[in-house]
């Protein structure tokens, strides 16, 4: 879910901590009397060091110099780069730094030759607990301008020689800060050996679509991991495409708009600027200079039609939709199912919020919701859809504060049928039993296992028993908790705990075994489990899913460049998932791409549809 942008901007600098003074400078010297060793040309390179933090940091440092190479003159993180135009032979020192000025914009412009003085910061974008890198800075600036219009250094260009493969030291879930930087060994490294340097990317292919913020990703190695659609494909933990940049603009949006790019779209020509890190995507190019945007031309993918003896089951996220929402989302949404995935049979929603949204009044019922969706989905063309749901306990299922989210099905009464069961409510778990000599529910509509501590504040699955043309189908909807409270792959430990699986598997661990219930009462069960479980295909939340066989993860079976739905920091991914039980064979999957690799977007997730003929 997107951070507003109000809130985002004010995130993006909080007041700096001062980084704790290392026992070890670079020469004793330095740190006895800073003011000598002014005098005896302290560098910016000096300031840098050889690892992620300063060897000066928390002193006083005089009279560095540089040149202006940027300046951020908006928000509360006003400030501006300099680099040294004499750099030293060391690869692991940056030539470049942040000058950090606060809300007032510095009295500078790029092509300054200037001299700072200042107190030597690490500061954590996000706060020090968020677990990210460190941005070493100077605060409490003072400068002189020498002399105005100078030349600019050249910038480094990321290029697939410049971008080691491995992307990160391996610290065994420690701080990489104390490490010496390999800039040649590691990406991470390389990157952090650039910060605050001007760098560059040459015809760089956009890999993360223009946000609302004014920001995109491109990738500055072309041939790695490239989708069908030109984004770039995250397929394990072991390779997070480190070659992904993030763009954003030092440009006044009056003297040049910032380009609306989609993915597999492409800046031409140079784009360049400081290297800056932060805690909306890590390492980014603050662009002085944006190259031309060219237009690939991408277009919305459209399934095709279920035949008239095949059943179409979706999935699709809708992202906190509520009766405040605007039409026109509505009204998109309600097309994307018609028209790009023909109007399924059976849709599984997630992220359907309240009748009154994130008022937090007590309201728990999305029946408006819904009446306002199947409305949409009549007035686009589609079927009358009838629509079947829980309502959550107030305030216990996640998502936004007040919204009660949850899970849904929509079916088509024209082909499908539902069976309805009493006995399903918030707290009472479903179970499998026997039936005419078949697995059925004892509740339809039914929640597994509502009350399991996994479930805690997360969405609980939605089971429901439908038939169509004279077979029992046993459809689980379901919204695993999200990945919030991770640490990201730039993370300043290698590897970056990823604490939130640990619920989803448990989570999937509960689903397996429902699963495991239903195929007891018959092994021949039509079981199709489907939703956003917030996981990969290679997590060890989808292998605890699928353990002992019992479900086969659809996206596993697509060629492998199609295995994506979700774009994240520049990386195409696998969030969503349709699994079926052996019974369910001679099933046809679409991932249809119609929101996640665009700027212009319904919703943050891909929905997919699994035909099947019984």
């Amino acid at each position: 879910m997107p951070t507003p942008p109000s809130a985002r901007r004010a995130a993006l600098r909080r007041p700096a901590a001062l980084g704790s003074l290392l026992a070890t400078a670079l020469a004793a010297g330095l740190l006895a009397a800073p003011e000598a060793a002014s005098a005896e040309g302290l560098r910016i390179h000096d300031i840098q060091g050889t690892t992620r933090i300063s060897p000066l940091a928390g002193r006083q440092v005089a009279d560095v110099p540089g040149v202006v190479t940027g300046v951020r003159a908006f928000g509360s993180a006003r400030g501006f780069w300099m680099q040294d135009t004499h750099p030293d032979r060391n690869e692991a020192t940056s030539e470049g730094i942040f000058v950090f000025t606060g809300s007032t914009s510095p009295a500078v412009a790029v092509g300054d030759a200037v001299t700072v003085s200042g107190t030597v910061t690490e500061y954590y974008p996000g706060g020090e607990a968020a677990g990210l890198q460190s941005v070493t800075e100077l605060t409490k600036a003072t400068w002189r301008v020498a002399s105005s219009g100078n030349a600019l250094p050249a910038p480094v260009r990321l290029s697939p020689s410049q971008i080691p493969d491995r992307y990160a030291p391996d610290a065994h879930g420690g701080s990489i800060e104390k490490l010496a930087l390999r800039p040649g060994t590691y990406a991470l490294d390389r990157y952090e050996s650039l910060e605050g340097m001007r760098v560059s990317v040459q015809n760089a292919p956009v890999v993360g679509a223009t946000s609302p913020h004014n920001e995109l990703w491109v990738t500055a190695e072309p041939r790695r991991n490239r989708t069908g659609r030109g984004g770039a494909l995250y397929g394990a933990y072991r390779d997070p495409n480190a070659g992904r940049v993030k763009v954003t603009s030092l440009i006044p949006f009056a003297q040049r708009p910032f380009p609306v790019a989609n993915v597999g779209d492409e800046l031409s020509g140079t784009t360049a600027g400081p290297l800056d890190y932060d805690n909306f995507g890590g390492y980014t190019l603050q662009a002085t200079e944006l190259g031309k945007l060219t237009d690939r031309g991408l277009k919305r993918e459209t399934t095709r039609k279920q035949r008239g003896d095949e059943l179409a089951v979706a999935t699709y996220n809708v992202e906190n939709l509520s009766p405040k929402t605007s039409q026109a989302k509505f009204d998109r949404l309600a097309s994307a199912l018609v028209t790009n995935l023909a109007s399924p049979d059976i849709v599984a929603l997630e992220e359907v919020q309240d009748d009154n949204g994130v008022t937090d009044n007590g309201v728990v019922d999305a029946g408006q919701t819904l009446k306002k969706l199947t409305d949409a989905i009549k007035a686009a063309g589609g079927p009358a859809y009838e629509w079947r749901q829980i309502n959550p306990v107030n305030d216990q299922d996640g998502g936004q504060p007040g919204g009660n989210i949850r899970t849904a099905f929509l079916f088509n009464p024209a082909r499908v049928s539902f069976t309805d069961k009493p006995g399903g409510d918030s707290t009472t778990a479903v179970k499998a039993v026997r039936e005419g000599g078949k697995a059925a529910l004892s509740a339809s509509p039914g929640r597994v296992e509502p009350g399991d501590a996994a479930w805690a504040n997360s969405r609980k699955p939605l089971a429901g028993q439908f038939t169509f043309r004279g077979q029992r189908v046993f459809v689980v909807a379901n919204h695993f908790n999200s990945k919030g409270g991770d640490q990201g792959v730039d993370s300043r430990f290698q590897p970056p705990a990823r604490s939130s699986e640990v619920q989803r598997t448990q989570q999937a661990k509960i689903v397996n075994a429902f699963v495991k219930q239903l195929l007891a009462a018959d092994r021949n069960a039509n079981v199709i489990v489907a939703g956003d479980l917030n996981d990969y295909q290679f997590s060890p939340a989808l292998k605890a899913l699928t353990a002992g066989k019992v479900l086969t993860d659809q996206v596993a079976r697509l060629p492998r460049a199609q295995r994506y739905g979700y774009v994240y920091q520049g990386n195409s991914q696998v969030l969503d998932h349709i699994l079926t039980s052996s019974h369910v064979r001679r099933v046809d999957y679409d991932i249809v791409h119609v929101n996640a690799e665009f700027a212009d977007q319904a919703s943050d997730h891909d929905p997919q549809v699994l035909r099947w003929k019984p």
